[in-house]
């Protein structure tokens, strides 16, 4: 019998790319000669040429950065190395020179999409029946780079939406120069990488449990001063050590800019082509704890790599990858608190069905078992998540895509037992979103998207973004929903 679809009202609200969005990102030209050649160009000014050249860069671009003369000088930094040694240089000069390994990347030139929604940390300004929330994007600009945006705002009892003022200006975070590792997570991950031999265990073994970037090149440095001829498995071993500890750091924004400031760039060789898809949840423990955590994607241009987001306050980052066999692959989203004192975590394996698993330690993941296949025809091609569970007492609501004939991408939904969500007891036969017409024009046509959404006032709020360009906000009433699960 053919049943009425679920009544979806779509809000009025809608998040496009703007190209005016600009981070100030350091500029180094292919070349060390080139490098130098610059320098000593810049270096042939006098100190009036050089005074006044910065003086325009600084007209000319200082309305568009926060701190423009601070990013220079970073930027000067990072440089230094090539200038020649022992030479003097006013504060003016040096802010020149970073101004010429600077340019402006417009991180949302391309695209604004596949949000994810969470309630806000700080809940203290509001009226008890509304909800503040922050809003995630992928951000996409020139070469495709992927980096993560934030919104914030509020959902009154009527699930109307008020948003903070969005700034103008846009900051990428201080990377952490000495961050610190966990000793036996890094000796797992090694494992897990089949390079824990003789050589990393000599590396480690005077190491604490605790221990800094700093430290750990202490050990590979005496590791190396201690054999006169190198030899391969020696080499092998310490890329991979640097390769580990270079993909696991730590972000730290200014704490008094809005949240709408702040954008994560790819920091690591691994993410050096973008930062995908980052599914956020509010992850509650036992003991009362709170911590937000997202899985995401990262891509160099060649291979993917899994990684985890950690945060409780949305301007200190730790960045660490996910590690063991059942992490290979894209579209990871955990489920927002322990069950059976164990992480779970449902994703893909094999491009086509949804996978789930469990783990106890929750940056290693080795086993998944098939929860579902695609079974009816607007999603014959593939079946995925679309962000975290989102518990009821009724059970856990999965909010998943279907890809169907030319590649249509729709919003569905399942119902996973509460205290056993290996079991699916619903699961919607046809899709909850869609794209309409006005939705399915853009990059990638004929895609609606979402990588999480939120319960507040009986309604399900969900983000979603339409054709890989620009986003919106959909709701649908939880008991309607669950009453179509359960039938």
């Amino acid at each position: 019998m053919h049943r009425a679809p679920l009544k979806v009202i779509r809000k009025q609200e809608r998040f496009s790319s703007e190209s005016s969005r600009v981070i100030a990102k350091m500029y180094l030209p292919v070349g060390e000669d080139r490098v130098r050649h610059i320098i000593t160009r810049i270096l042939g000014l006098s100190e009036g040429e050089s005074r006044q050249n910065l003086k325009e860069v600084i007209a000319n671009f200082g309305t568009r950065h926060k701190d423009i003369s601070q990013v220079f000088k970073r930027h000067f930094a990072e440089i230094k190395a090539y200038l020649p040694d022992g030479l003097a240089l006013s504060e003016e000069r040096k802010c020149l020179i970073g101004a010429y390994f600077t340019h402006e990347y417009s991180v949302q030139a391309a695209a604004f999409f596949n949000p994810s929604i969470v309630m806000h940390p700080d809940q203290s300004y509001r009226d008890k029946k509304c909800l503040r929330f922050i809003l995630s994007f992928r951000s996409t600009g020139e070469g495709h780079i992927s980096s993560i945006e934030f919104r914030s705002g509020a959902l009154d009892e009527k699930n109307d939406i008020c948003f903070d003022t969005v700034s103008r200006f846009l900051k990428t975070p201080e990377v952490i120069k000495n961050p610190r590792y966990d000793k036996y997570v890094f000796q797992l991950k090694l494992m897990d990488m089949e390079s824990m031999n003789g050589v990393s265990g000599e590396i480690l073994r005077d190491l604490g449990t605790q221990f800094s970037f700093f430290e750990l090149q202490a050990a590979i440095q005496k590791e190396l001063d201690r054999h006169k001829k190198p030899f391969t498995l020696l080499h092998e071993t310490i890329e991979k050590i640097r390769w580990l500890a270079r993909s696991n750091y730590q972000l730290k924004f200014r704490a008094d800019g809005r949240i709408s400031e702040r954008v994560i760039f790819p920091v690591s060789e691994n993410e050096s082509r973008g930062i995908e898809d980052a599914r956020f949840v509010r992850f509650c423990y036992p003991d009362g704890r709170t911590t937000y955590y997202a899985t995401y994607t990262a891509y160099n241009g060649f291979n993917i790599l899994p990684m985890l987001l950690e945060t409780t306050d949305f301007v200190n980052f730790s960045i660490r990858t996910l590690n063991g066999k059942a992490v290979q692959n894209k579209g990871m989203a955990l489920f927002p608190r322990k069950i059976k004192g164990k992480y779970m975590m449902i994703s893909r394996q094999d491009g086509e069905n949804i996978f789930i698993m469990s783990s106890d330690n929750i940056h290693f993941w080795h086993k998944a078992e098939i929860l579902q296949e695609p079974k009816y025809s607007w999603e014959f091609i593939q079946i995925g998540n679309c962000g975290s569970p989102i518990e009821t007492e009724a059970g856990w609501i999965l909010l998943t895509h279907g890809v169907g004939a030319m590649r249509k991408y729709c919003i569905g939904a399942y119902l996973l037992d509460l205290k056993d969500p290996r079991k699916v007891i619903g699961r919607l036969a046809e899709p909850l979103l869609s794209p309409t017409e006005e939705e399915r024009e853009g990059y990638v046509p004929n895609v609606l998207y979402t990588c999480g959404a939120i319960i507040h006032n009986d309604e399900l709020v969900i983000p979603y973004s339409m054709s890989d360009t620009s986003s919106g906000i959909a709701v649908v009433s939880v008991q309607d929903l669950l009453a179509r699960l359960s039938a």
